[in-house]
């Protein structure tokens, strides 16, 4: 299939085909998160409109910490499940964008705008919904260095270029802006006959990327390296699906990578940083992903690119930096394997639970 004979196929699987979560064929892409969410994220989960909660097709949790009167752009929205749940968790005074190319989901967005508006207590609504393609957010209206925060949940592994989409999503961020996504992951580059299935495409499988080229892909277009947060394996127990599949694996991963400053990261042995414990609801820990945590009020060895993300993103004013005190390897430097949602989903024991099998 060509690029618009995906967009075509997708915008068909989730614009018509699918109604509810329900009518997945594979099970692929309903996952768990690998650890139960805040009582913060449940509280506002708990606002949302049913019909909102039922067409949600995403494959993990994309909330960071310290939300408050951010703007927010949600790549790929679908009905607005997430749009709503960060609506709720950047205030009144934040925003959020979501984009989508299928009108079905925009317009069902749309619809429950303003219930939640009612839920949440505002008196104007701080979500919107623009139909577009992620491929060219410029075109949809979005403009350059608009976006504190960029997520996105199992979306861009149905996208034909995913290069694109990251190069359109650098753009519209903030200088020391964040992408904080969920995605699918295979554990080898997806062969050609897969990517050629509709029905694997629109569950994410056929357009999965392998986990090692988000690497090099990220790094090219000037983002920090990824930082891995979570992860589980995807079980897949339909038995058609898994003939086809052969020995490919697919786990979900959550990853957090920032806009650096154009100059980049200074060279040098890196720093110690402090987290001073007024992240909001963080309490006396920052989990920044699955490598980096920060207890209150104990400095830590970071290198220099980690430490050139605190100082330069909206988690400044929760740390003191001390500039060269940390260390070039250690705590803060990181190889491939840190990055690997299949070795982190086997340290963490997580995995998707499934249904049952359905046939394709």
């Amino acid at each position: 299939m060509d690029g618009q004979q995906i967009h075509d196929s997708v915008k068909d699987y989730y614009g018509k085909k699918l109604q509810t979560s329900e009518d997945l064929q594979t099970d692929v892409a309903c996952t768990l998160p690998a650890k139960k969410p805040s009582k913060m994220i449940q509280d506002a989960m708990a606002l949302i409109h049913p019909a909102i909660m039922s067409r949600y097709f995403g494959c993990g949790l994309v909330v960071p910490e310290c939300l408050d009167g951010c703007s927010v752009l949600d790549l790929g929205s679908g009905s607005g499940r997430d749009c709503f749940l960060l609506g709720k968790l950047v205030g009144a005074q934040g925003s959020v964008t979501g984009i989508d190319m299928t009108m079905e989901m925009i317009e069902t967005g749309n619809a429950h705008v303003e219930y939640h508006r009612e839920r949440f207590g505002y008196a104007k609504s701080n979500v919107n919904f623009v139909a577009g393609y992620l491929e060219k957010l410029g075109e949809a209206g979005l403009g350059d260095n608009t976006f504190d925060i960029i997520v996105s949940n199992c979306v861009i592994c149905l996208c034909p270029d995913k290069k694109l989409v990251l190069k359109e999503a650098y753009k519209v961020l903030k200088t020391g802006g964040e992408m904080y996504y969920s995605d699918m992951y295979a554990n080898a580059v997806v062969p050609s006959d897969i990517k050629s299935s509709p029905c694997l495409w629109g569950e994410g499988m056929g357009g999965a990327m392998f986990w090692k080229e988000l690497i090099g892909v990220s790094r090219a277009l000037g983002f920090s390296r990824p930082y891995l947060v979570t992860a589980s394996h995807i079980t897949i127990t339909n038995a058609d699906t898994c003939k086809k599949l052969g020995p490919l694996r697919y786990a979900s991963g959550t990853y957090r990578m920032f806009k650096l400053p154009s100059e980049g990261t200074p060279p040098g042995p890196g720093s110690r940083v402090t987290y001073l414990g007024s992240a909001p609801n963080c309490g006396d820990t920052l989990a920044f992903d699955h490598q980096h945590t920060f207890p209150r009020g104990e400095p830590v060895a970071v290198d220099a690119e980690l430490a050139t993300v605190i100082r330069t993103s909206r988690l400044a004013p929760h740390f003191s930096v001390e500039l060269g005190e940390g260390a070039e390897s250690g705590t803060g430097t990181a190889d491939d394997s840190c990055m690997d949602p299949f070795s982190l989903a086997a340290q963490l024991g997580s995995c998707v639970s499934k249904r049952k099998p359905k046939s394709n």
